[in-house]
């Protein structure tokens, strides 16, 4: 099931309560950064302030929305976590429903991508080191970037040019449709398996890690969990991590430091992104 489901304007008010508790002095931030010439096609880059590193692993990461909202603005809390943990950290904004349907909203997440390739290296970021993350929706377009090599090859561009794809709570296997706004968005029932991650598994996939809240009630665990399985049968890579009492919402604000606990789900990713940093053994 995906129901739709917006975190920011679902909980407006306390989003801005929660941007407003989280510190800003370890990082720097160049605020709207064009990679497209429509104003949507803006990102955020979140620089750590305290590195003796060169160049730093860096971490894109997609926000939810239902693929019909969402802004940039509204994860300075999620921005803050990686930051935290010493990762260059990129928000982008991407177009939305009405102004494109799928699969043309696939073209901003792959443009985003490229001019980071291009470009984060003028921002203390490795363009060897780069991650993709993204929560519910922002969890679909990564992993359909991870699956589909025809995104990334409308801009020159594989899946494997990037380090590691990380989904929370992400709906990769959600047909059939029922929401008749989820039927615009898709379009024909005859066509809407291709904006299905689980339909692209061929097991050379990238790494992957799946974060799931087994009390997620708006896009249900089935979805990480038969991804996880047809990988697993075409002897691909994927992690799984499950939280027993998380649900929907909690898989994105546990990032929160206000809201972050334990840091069970931030120490997760963190050990994945860790795990998959590829090191520059040459001399100098």
């Amino acid at each position: 099931m995906v129901t739709v489901l917006t975190f920011a304007s679902t909980a407006c008010s306390p989003v801005k309560v929660l941007n407003s508790l989280i510190p800003t002095n370890g990082h720097e931030i160049k605020r709207d950064l064009q990679y497209g010439t429509h104003a949507r096609q803006q990102l955020d880059i979140y620089i750590p302030s305290h590195s003796t590193q060169n160049a730093l692993p860096v971490v894109v990461f997609f926000y939810g929305g239902s693929w019909d909202s969402g802004n940039k603005e509204d994860y300075l809390f999620a921005a803050e976590a990686f930051a935290s943990r010493g990762y260059v950290t990129v928000i982008p904004n991407y177009r939305v429903y009405p102004e494109v349907k799928f699969p043309a909203v696939m073209q901003d997440p792959a443009s985003a991508a490229k001019w980071i390739k291009m470009h984060i290296a003028e921002y203390g970021g490795d363009p060897n080191n780069i991650f993709m993350v993204g929560h519910s929706a922002g969890a679909h377009l990564i992993t359909m970037l991870a699956l589909n090599k025809n995104y990334f090859s409308q801009v020159a561009l594989t899946p494997n040019d990037f380090s590691g794809y990380v989904g929370l709570a992400g709906p990769y296997d959600f047909l059939p449709l029922k929401s008749a706004r989820l039927k615009e968005i898709f379009g024909p029932e005859e066509s809407q398996w291709e904006s299905q991650p689980i339909r692209f598994v061929d097991g050379s996939n990238p790494n992957l890690q799946l974060l799931v809240g087994l009390k997620d009630s708006v896009v249900w665990p089935r979805n990480t969990f038969n991804l996880a399985e047809v990988i697993r049968q075409h002897h691909g890579k994927v992690e799984v991590v499950e939280f027993a009492h998380y649900g929907h919402i909690d898989m994105i604000a546990k990032l929160a430091k206000p809201l972050r606990g334990n840091s069970r789900l931030l120490d997760a990713v963190d050990a994945f992104l860790k795990l998959n940093v590829v090191h520059d053994d040459s001399p100098d």
